[in-house]
């Protein structure tokens, strides 16, 4: 009677707060991204489930088969040297597990990197997608459009996003549509995703990025591209035009609503898309021939 009832209080507890819990949308996929995630997800739950099941399975077994009995005080068990099958299976099985997992993880990751599967004939839709304290910016080149916090998008054709940062890391993540990204300052990271089905998500920065990080989230709309074009075509009708003044504004650290554009930042803020190594090579090659000139103008004094 005394276990029983904090047993039950306990149960009780731990039902109300589940109940609280938000639904885990990496498990509900939207998209061929998200499908393989979820899979490789559920695999691993699975396995590790396997794992402990047999675990307890076993610590169950020798607890009631070697329990304590009536041996005398000064009983002392043979000694029983080790044992090759024992020592096999314990090392073998998990080197098994973690090489096996490894494979997928390997094969996801090459899968979810490049075009979506069913996708690959298709042109994508380029959204830019940066960030700055605490809201987001998506560019539509293609269109001519920009928005802040929200995102249309449209179903069964593939997305590229080309994340980047106007301010600290952050990490571009729709859970129900794919993984997440960095989103970093001086260079773009590509993202690619795709909608099979018509629907509002949430995205969200996955990544912290100071007291403003919790409500730096967006809203997703998934929609067919007829309802996409007619929404591009509304914008135009209805939207004003982004100007570098009104995006200087916008860069500044706060919260903001929803808000549309015609045109794009990109015009006169364009992505750091550069190569790295051509910078350098550029640098070098802007050096020597200023070291040039200078001894071309020594000469000419002489």
């Amino acid at each position: 009677m005394k276990i029983k009832w904090p047993f039950l209080v306990s149960m009780i507890l731990l039902t109300v707060f589940l109940v609280g819990c938000e639904p885990l949308t990496v498990l509900d996929p939207k998209g061929p991204m998200a499908a393989r995630q979820a899979s490789d997800i559920m695999l691993s739950i699975g396995i590790m489930a396997v794992v402990v099941i047999v675990v307890l399975v076993i610590l169950v077994y020798i607890l009631v088969k070697y329990r304590a009995s009536k041996q005398p005080y000064d009983y002392e068990p043979p000694h029983v040297e080790a044992n090759i099958w024992v020592e096999v299976i314990c090392i073998g099985i998990p080197i098994l597990i973690v090489a096996y997992l490894s494979f997928v993880s390997v094969q996801s990751n090459y899968i979810v990197e490049s075009a979506p599967t069913g996708y690959e004939d298709k042109e994508p839709l380029v959204v830019y997608a940066s960030t700055s304290d605490w809201k987001w910016h998506f560019s539509y080149p293609e269109q001519g459009i920009e928005t802040v916090n929200y995102l249309y998008i449209p179903t069964d054709r593939p997305l590229e996003f080309r994340l980047y940062s106007y301010g600290p890391i952050t990490s571009f993540w729709i859970p129900q549509l794919g993984g997440q990204k960095y989103a970093m300052a001086d260079m773009v990271t590509t993202l690619h995703l795709a909608a099979d089905v018509p629907g509002e998500y949430v995205g969200r920065n996955a990544n912290f990025s100071g007291k403003g990080f919790a409500e730096n989230i967006f809203n997703v709309t998934a929609m067919s591209q007829q309802e996409f074009d007619e929404w591009v075509k509304e914008v135009y009708e209805t939207a004003k035009p982004l100007t570098e003044s009104t995006f200087n504004k916008l860069l500044e650290p706060g919260h903001l609503g929803q808000m549309t554009f015609t045109g794009t930042h990109l015009e006169f803020s364009p992505a750091p898309e550069h190569n790295h190594d051509s910078v350098t090579d550029e640098a070098e090659h802007d050096e020597q021939s200023h070291n040039e000139s200078n001894e071309e103008s020594d000469h000419s004094g002489h």
